[in-house]
């Protein structure tokens, strides 16, 4: 991030809404300027104007009530005043007259660096069309990195035969991309709404360079949490963003106090007894928390828990809260994203290079961009306050659920090799160590690092490639060593309620005869040994003195025979992007998909993501979902299913784990050990699993009843508000959905549905939640026969 640039854009900011001491009531719009029309009254839910302010107050938790009073001031909208009280007692104001502030910076999105050759290998010619189409799927794209220099396909310089150097058209990147604005804000007025349990309150004439929209405050009973987000749209095309959001106006009081937990868990503060800021002081917090205390109360302050966060290599903290002293008066709290990684030299992941890692939000024309910020008010301390906003994401833990276990899957994490350079594969991983202490039972790296095979498609990291040609490969005998000790490892990193889950991701070059088309995990039932490549004649299965039996593998056939005779899976990571552009679309028609061996695909948020979305990863993942069981609705095979992956590497003590890791809950089929994985692979062909962000939990879920009048019954549980519930069906060409609005159920609830279903012509359903926060739980697609069917994931 740029400071200097930083610190003069919020100066310019205070300058243009800061209200003059001593201001008079004349300049504050009145209230009544205020569209009521879509506000009903309902018990501890109201909203009236009171003298020059719109006031709100509603029952928050531990039989408290928050009130939150909103003017106007020259066009800009004003938090006049917030306070608490116990129900009889008196109003605490907890902070007043303070002042929104957001800031955009903005570059062009361009084609994923590993799509652009994918997209030509089976097109022929990338034209605008699909350029157009794949673009908003990136995760090699750095909008911000002028001029870039992105690298060739798999790392090869100058690129393997027949494959563009150049992969993202249009670089080098021109600094005049890049732009820069902060929000002007010209409200005349505002619009009040009542949506089930919460109250909006919007306020049109947002404008923030490329976007326009609208600024809303939402207020939810039973919590004391209040939403702050810009509702913008942009029509300029290919636009890449980022945001900053924040409060101002806070007042310096003797007991006033900063407080955050740094990445050691340890707290700490500031009581704003230095000098004035130029720029914000960015402070790396544990859980993204960032709390102020007065003496009255506190207010944290804190961003979306996951679509906050777009995928990157590594989940190394860079700083998302802020503060600044902006006089000897007063001073401001919010939210931010860097603009880079912390050291814009790190190399990355060889020629994976983290530098071409920072793809940002997409904001397609005309869609909607909600840039949120929450506030949680509190009556005590600014550490009470971080703890209590801490039980929206069960303090950053995946909740133990009975009869499951917990999943995080797809790190690139090379446990051999880091083990092996510490020592000893016995020694303690810092990435297993992170993970358990989130809850997560099973733990999936992809390729054990230096695991790689023979032959053209390569399985594990990428190796340094000759001028011209593929990535050099090790012999046979070093790839069979390099499994040993990949299970091995496995093996002695297992513990009573944790497991290492040895997969390998098998990624292709162009042309190979092996070709299976984009990435896919190969998930193992044991320990199986293979090779790629498989000469003329040569058996399937061979002896090996050392390993036992041993795969050569020369095409799709060969791998999918494996899989059967072995008990293993195949699961497509992430569909749509990177390497696998256009997949699995491209494959939807081969023996291989249509085989059950193919599991189905991996959920990411981030990858493409966009801030318009009502769930996470709905344009990317959503849509492939439900497409695949279109495709294979009348084929005598399981549904394709969806598990969760994080696409990270190395994961460190301090890294924001859970906000960058969907997770899949899984009901195990029998005993785990060390060396024996059937019980997840055996859950997953069944699809009585699902997936989720942490926050919202699906304990059962049954398709009951016979013929066309079914019943979707599902038990869940949650924290964030909730949004809605969805049963989604398809009937073999297109997908539909019943929507079941939610905004009535208090936060921290469980609710069981009974939700009549006419299965009348639909082939397959499926069932999810989301909540206000764009966080959600999925259970995987069931398909309906004529027959009486329980299938769930709770069953």
């Amino acid at each position: 991030m740029k400071l200097s640039w930083f610190g003069f854009a919020f100066a310019a900011a205070l300058a243009a809404v800061a209200p003059s001491p001593g201001i008079a009531p004349a300049l504050y719009a009145q209230a009544s300027t205020c569209n009521l029309s879509g506000y009903k009254a309902a018990p501890g839910l109201t909203a009236a104007v009171a003298g020059d302010a719109l006031a709100v107050t509603w029952d928050g938790d531990a039989n408290q009530e928050v009130r939150l009073q909103l003017t106007i001031n020259n066009g800009t909208p004003m938090i006049k005043d917030l306070s608490l009280r116990r129900k009889g007692g008196t109003w605490a104001t907890v902070g007043s007259n303070l002042t929104p502030e957001y800031r955009v910076v903005s570059g062009w999105r361009r084609l994923d660096q590993e799509a652009y050759p994918e997209l030509v290998a089976e097109f022929g010619k990338v034209d605008q069309a699909l350029l157009d189409k794949y673009k908003w799927d990136a995760f090699w794209d750095a909008p911000l990195r002028v001029p870039g220099g992105e690298i060739a396909h798999g790392g090869a310089t100058p690129p393997p035969a027949g494959i563009p150097g150049t992969n993202q058209p249009g670089l080098p990147r021109k600094p005049e991309e890049v732009k820069r604005a902060t929000a002007i804000f010209k409200a005349q007025g505002c619009d009040v709404k009542t949506d089930g349990g919460r109250i909006e309150v919007s306020f049109p004439g947002v404008d923030m360079g490329i976007f326009a929209g609208r600024l809303q405050y939402t207020v939810y009973k039973g919590t004391n949490l209040i939403r702050q987000e810009v509702i913008a749209k942009t029509d300029q095309e290919s636009v890449a963003y980022k945001y900053d959001a924040g409060l101002k106006g806070l007042t310096i009081q003797p007991a006033s106090r900063v407080v955050w937990r740094d990445t050691s868990n340890n707290w700490q503060e500031s009581a704003l007894e230095s000098a004035v800021n130029t720029n914000p002081a960015v402070t790396v917090a544990a859980n993204r928390l960032l709390a102020i205390q007065n003496g009255k109360g506190s207010i944290a302050v804190f961003p979306p828990p996951h679509s906050f966060f777009w995928v990157r290599e590594i989940p190394l903290n860079l700083g998302y809260n802020w503060y600044r002293k902006d006089s000897a008066s007063s001073y401001s709290i919010g939210i931010r994203q860097a603009e880079s990684e912390a050291d814009p030299a790190f190399g990355g992941h060889g020629a994976e290079d983290t530098r071409q890692n920072f793809a940002l939000y997409n904001a397609r024309p005309g869609t909607w961009q909600r840039m949120p910020m929450y506030l949680l008010v509190g009556a005590g301390t600014a550490k009470a306050g971080v703890d209590a906003a801490l039980a929206y994401t069960r303090n950053d833990h995946y909740k133990p659920l009975p009869g499951y276990l917990v999943m995080a899957r797809h790190f690139h994490t090379s446990p051999v090799s880091r083990l092996l350079g510490s020592g000893a594969l016995d020694n303690v991983l810092d990435d297993f160590q992170l993970a358990r202490t989130a809850g997560v039972n099973v733990y999936e790296p992809v390729g054990g690092g230096g695991v790689v095979p023979t032959g053209a498609t390569l399985i594990g990291p990428r190796q340094p490639a000759a001028a011209g040609g593929p990535p050099r490969q090790p012999a046979e005998e070093t790839r069979l060593k390099g499994q040993a000790l990949y299970y091995e490892m496995a093996k002695l990193q297992a513990r009573k309620d944790f497991f290492v889950l040895p997969t390998e991701e098998i990624f292709n070059i162009a042309g190979s005869k092996e070709q299976l088309g984009g990435h896919n995990d190969l998930l193992p039932s044991h320990p199986v040994y293979f090779v790629n490549g498989r000469a003329e004649g040569q058996p399937l299965v061979e002896n090996h003195a050392t390993y036992g039996q041993v795969y050569h593998l020369g095409s799709p056939a060969d791998f999918v025979e494996m899989a059967h005779r072995e008990n293993m899976l195949f699961f497509m990571p992430h569909p749509n992007t990177k390497s696998s552009a256009g997949y699995p679309e491209f494959i939807k028609d081969k023996p291989f998909f249509k085989d059950p061996a193919f599991g189905g695909v991996g959920f990411r948020w981030g990858m493409g993501l966009d801030l318009s979305e009502t769930r996470l990863c709905d344009y990317r993942c959503m849509t492939v979902f439900d497409a695949m069981n279109n495709w294979t609705a009348d084929q005598p095979i399981p549904p394709k299913y969806m598990t969760a992956i994080a696409e990270t590497y190395v994961n460190r003590t301090g890294d924001d784990f859970y906000a960058n890791t969907p997770v899949t809950y899984f009901k195990p089929d029998g005993q785990l050990t060390g060396d024996n994985w059937a019980p997840i692979v055996n859950s997953l062909k069944k699809g009585t699993f699902f997936a989720t962000s942490g926050e919202v939990l699906i304990s059962s879920y049954d398709v009951q009843g016979t013929g066309p009048q079914r019943t979707i019954a599902a038990d869940i549980e949650w924290t964030f508000p909730l949004e809605f519930a969805e049963v989604v069906w398809g009937d073999g060409q297109k997908t539909d959905r019943q929507i079941i609005r939610l905004t009535d159920l208090p936060a921290f609830g469980t609710h069981h549905f009974q939700i009549p279903f006419d299965a009348t012509g639909r082939k397959w359903v499926r069932f999810a939640v989301w909540d206000s926060a764009g966080n959600g739980a999925f259970v995987q697609p069931v398909k309906l026969t004529s027959a009486a069917r329980t299938t769930s994931a709770g069953r």
